[in-house]
């Protein structure tokens, strides 16, 4: 039996987990928020406070196994997990004007605990690995070579971690080998992603070079002509207001005035217009990539809503899903409005209609354990 603890640092944020290895019960959890602030003025102080915490609940970093850290951003270098030494801190180093928000507070994390437990294994589990395989067609942009083998300029796709866990799981529930699967996954949640998983493996996703790029979210724009930065620089906005506007400033929060999308749905429900097309422009976009990454999947087997907004929208999972019958999709009205769905497809349907909670932390256990015994 292992004990692990993983870590995930948002960019004012820590999350951390203390698991039970292979049973994965948790021991313990966490959250350190509105880092930067006066209290925790940096991720390191957090450690500290982490430390403090696990340490009053009766557990000694020095007894543990292992922790596992999620980070961002590997650049294109990862394609698995990593045990953590030198050169991959450099790598990490080397990958933040790809992710300036997360990665920093990733190494500091990271950097904080070699120094209080440095005979302790650290193992970095990227979110962009699940997604690094994907072949050329789906990575690249059309764009000069030399900003591909130059800078990096590339799309990477996050959400990795959640998108392999909710694959396994869902062959899982199907009783099927993965590696025969063709699988479209959605983790809907402030942050949202579409994947196309293959046998296991990725081959699309939605977002890019950065996490901008795809669905509607909840602030954030999602697909955008390329052109409207141009026109927004030559109105007067600065490089840092544009990207303040796409990133916080857009998507449900930029139409409806909201981000969060039980509010969104509320506001709709009353007769606001910004609303209601705040959700139909997320729904829109939804089905966009659903009929997509069928086209490239060659079809279907299983359509899988995970995340916040997967797991607990009924409404938007229905809306999703209208009319799809052409794709072997048939929703079944009262499994999808149960209390804790689970396969929310109707009996004619010809592919499976999972809703599969994710599970990061678990994930990234998993892959440390893995790790761990190789």
């Amino acid at each position: 039996m292992q004990t692990i603890l993983v870590i995930n640092c948002g960019s004012a944020t820590l999350k951390y987990r203390l698991l039970q290895w292979p049973s994965g019960r948790a021991l313990h959890a966490g959250l350190i928020d509105a880092i930067g602030g006066a209290l925790v003025p940096d991720h390191a102080t957090a450690i500290h406070h982490m430390v403090d915490d696990i340490r009053v609940a009766g557990y000694d970093l020095h007894q543990l196994d292992a922790v596992g850290h999620r980070v961002v951003h590997g650049g294109g270098r990862f394609h698995a997990p990593a045990r953590i030494d030198a050169e991959v801190l450099d790598a990490i180093r080397a990958a933040i004007p790809l992710a300036p928000l997360h990665n920093p507070a990733s190494l500091a994390a990271i950097e904080s605990l070699v120094a209080l437990v440095p005979e302790l294994p650290q193992v970095a589990a990227f979110d962009t690995a699940f997604h690094l395989g994907m072949p050329a067609v789906a990575h690249r942009y059309a764009l000069p070579n030399s900003l591909y083998h130059d800078h990096g300029v590339r799309r990477y796709g996050f959400h990795g971690c959640s998108h392999e866990y909710v694959a396994q799981e869902a062959a899982k529930q199907l009783h099927r080998p993965l590696d025969e699967l063709r699988l479209i996954t959605l983790h809907l949640g402030n942050g949202a992603s579409a994947a196309a998983i293959r046998h296991g493996r990725s081959i699309d996703t939605s977002m890019g070079m950065t996490p901008l790029e795809g669905l509607v979210m909840g602030s954030r724009c999602g697909d955008l002509d390329p052109g409207i930065l141009f026109y927004l620089r030559r109105d007067g906005l600065s490089t840092e207001e544009v990207e303040r506007l796409l990133t916080h400033q857009a998507g449900l929060r930029g139409v409806s005035g909201v981000g969060d999308m039980r509010e969104v749905l509320l506001r709709a429900h009353a007769g606001d217009a910004d609303a209601a097309l705040a959700r139909d422009l997320f729904v829109y976009r939804l089905r966009k990539y659903i009929g997509a990454y069928f086209a490239i999947l060659g079809g279907l087997d299983a359509l899988i809503f995970t995340g916040g907004i997967g797991e607990h929208s009924a409404e938007i999972r229905a809306r999703c899903c209208a009319e799809m019958e052409h794709l072997g999709l048939a929703l079944d009205a009262d499994r999808n409005s149960a209390p804790q769905p689970d396969r929310i497809s109707h009996a004619n349907s010809r592919a499976a209609i999972l809703v599969v909670p994710t599970n990061e932390e678990l994930a990234i256990a998993r892959q440390v354990a893995s790790l761990l015994q190789d």
